[in-house]
């Protein structure tokens, strides 16, 4: 969500120029300024497949967002009830935070093939910790008062679950979600340049070859205003109404 709308109309006005000034004293071949590039991208998105790729990418970021917010959900939630469990599987937990995000694309597609399932869940296996961690961490800041009264009125688990526990963690979901949404937007992007026939990252591997900054830019900044825009217009309200919830 957009604050102030002047300084952030402002902010832009001034990178743009900045672009400008710099592409000024570059080659266009190295750095073609901000018009040359919002040309390529109205060119590509009325006569090219720009819009076909994007959708095709913001599909891929959908599928493994829902998938890791999922699983990582119930992994952290469980750990953070499971104190046991939770000293038994945390150095688990550290080492695949760890684990380099290209090591996992590499194995996933040796694995699997290069296939769409390989891609989805390479993305989905490197952002299921942070997750894990992060409702984790939400699971154990969880107000016991509030469990008390719920056992005293005899909730059963699903309603202590539903009334008690997940709106306690809404904030927690909220953040995970938008830190969640940044970070795999850029490795599905890294996915397709490494082993898809479509979608944004693999036009921006092809544009590389090519040696077409223009078009390499203009695919990269539609999609980042894309993200830009579900952040602001859903992803940010969401998050601050939640937090809203808890005094935040």
């Amino acid at each position: 969500m957009i604050r102030n709308p002047t300084v952030f109309v402002l902010s832009v006005f001034s990178l743009l120029l900045v672009w400008q000034g710099a592409a000024f004293f570059v080659s266009a071949d190295v750095l073609p300024g901000p018009l040359a590039v919002a040309g390529v991208m109205g060119r590509e998105a009325l006569h090219g497949t720009l819009l076909i790729d994007i959708g095709i990418t913001l599909a891929r970021v959908a599928v493994t967002f829902i998938i890791a917010m999922a699983v990582g959900s119930a992994i952290g939630i469980g750990l953070g009830l499971w104190r046991a469990g939770d000293r038994f599987f945390d150095v688990w937990l550290i080492a695949a935070l760890n684990l380099p995000a290209l090591v996992v694309m590499v194995l996933c597609y040796i694995w699997f093939g290069l296939t769409e399932v390989a891609a989805i869940a390479a993305v989905a296996v490197n952002k299921i910790p942070l997750v894990a961690v992060m409702l984790r961490q939400g699971t154990r800041a969880l107000d016991r008062q509030w469990s008390e009264v719920a056992r005293l009125y005899q909730f059963g688990r699903w309603r202590m679950l539903q009334h008690v526990i997940l709106p306690q963690l809404a904030p927690y979901f909220a953040a995970s979600a938008r830190t969640g949404l940044a970070l795999i937007w850029k490795i599905v992007l890294v996915v397709e340049l490494l082993g898809r026939p479509n979608g944004v990252g693999f036009q921006i591997q092809t544009f590389f070859q090519l040696w077409d900054i223009a078009a390499l830019l203009a695919y990269a900044i539609a999609f980042m205003i894309v993200i830009q825009l579900i952040e602001s217009l859903i992803v940010g309200p969401w998050e601050q109404r939640v937090s809203r919830w808890r005094g935040v």
